[in-house]
């Protein structure tokens, strides 16, 4: 148990600290939900009523789909773009998805290599360019998740208003869908954008998203 732990500390350390902030997003949602309710002449509801709500739903999705969207932008984008400097990026002149031999795919691909990255075809393409497919995948459902718990929520207040509810594409075509979705992917793309070009000229002894102390800035592609 203690050799699994070491061996994945990073990731189990991301999967508390989710679940920790998933928890408390939950909690605090609940208060300012009945909140409102509460000033609204409304009735408050209960942790489990809310957590099951669109209103969780929608807050959850959102997020989740900007995540993802992120991280399948800059897993696509930095194949064919570079940005010297950043540890971020592969060097000038290397851009592409590189030789069979690069990749060690085919005939070059190691006795230890998974089993499709040894094989030609459709199999060896789809586990190429398996990690943007899944996060493709995953940014898709949750884009859908968000736009229909965001319809859910929408016309939950509609109705309470005692104004018509609108369709699922109406809600996506609309304005609240746009600056909630909007708002999320321009915090991802700043956040994305400060690690590329800080990391140019910025260190982190020891971090592996970080180029050694004494490199020059000018170098590419090169981390701890």
């Amino acid at each position: 148990m203690g050799r699994f732990v070491k061996d994945n500390a990073l990731s189990l350390f991301f999967l508390l600290a989710f679940v920790a902030a998933l928890v408390g997003q939950s909690i605090a949602g609940t208060a300012d939900y009945n909140a409102t309710q509460l000033s609204g002449g409304g009735e408050p509801v209960s942790w489990q009523a809310y957590v099951t709500s669109s209103d969780f739903a929608v807050d959850v999705a959102e997020n989740w789909q900007s995540e993802y969207l992120q991280f399948l932008l800059f897993i696509m984008v930095t194949v064919w773009l570079v940005q010297r400097g950043s540890p971020e990026s592969k060097k000038p002149g290397e851009e592409g998805g590189q030789s069979d031999q690069e990749q060690k795919v085919g005939p070059h691909a190691r006795s230890d290599s998974p089993a499709w990255a040894a094989t030609r075809g459709l199999r060896q393409s789809l586990f190429s360019n398996s990690l943007g497919l899944v996060m493709g995948l995953v940014f898709v459902l949750s884009w859908l998740a968000q736009s229909v718990a965001g319809t859910a929520a929408y016309n939950n207040r509609q109705l309470a208003q005692l104004q018509d509810p609108v369709s699922w594409g109406g809600y996506v075509a609309s304005a609240d869908f746009w600056s909630r979705t909007l708002q999320n992917w321009q915090s991802e793309f700043l956040a994305v954008l400060s690690m590329i070009v800080l990391s140019v000229y910025l260190r982190q002894r020891g971090s592996p998203e970080s180029k050694p102390v004494g490199a020059p800035h000018t170098t590419t592609g090169e981390e701890n």
